[in-house]
């Protein structure tokens, strides 16, 4: 087993399945923009960019153990505090 462990411990949105599909027709509707792009951040104004789905997050493990101590449904989804901790481990800690 690798002990190798993740260098920034952020669970991304990246397993969406629709992220990298919005990401291109951003990058399309640029491209085909036959206006003068400025520099910057202008290209920003030809996609919504609410329509990528792209977020992170960020929990430490003390928090998600005492997210399920205080969650009753939490404590009835993941049953044992190893679950929990394996559960945190797999998405913030390994690769």
């Amino acid at each position: 087993m690798s002990r190798s462990v993740k260098k920034s411990p952020v669970f991304k949105d990246q397993q969406h399945l629709s992220t990298g599909w919005t990401k291109r027709q951003a990058g399309k509707a640029v491209r085909r923009f036959k206006g003068d792009v400025q520099n910057g951040k202008w290209y920003r104004k030809l996609y919504c960019p609410w329509n990528i789905c792209d977020f992170r997050i960020y929990q430490t493990k003390r928090q998600a153990v005492h997210e399920w101590k205080t969650f009753q449904w939490l404590r009835e989804q993941l049953l044992t505090h190893a679950a929990v901790i394996n559960d945190w481990e797999k998405f913030y800690r390994r690769k």
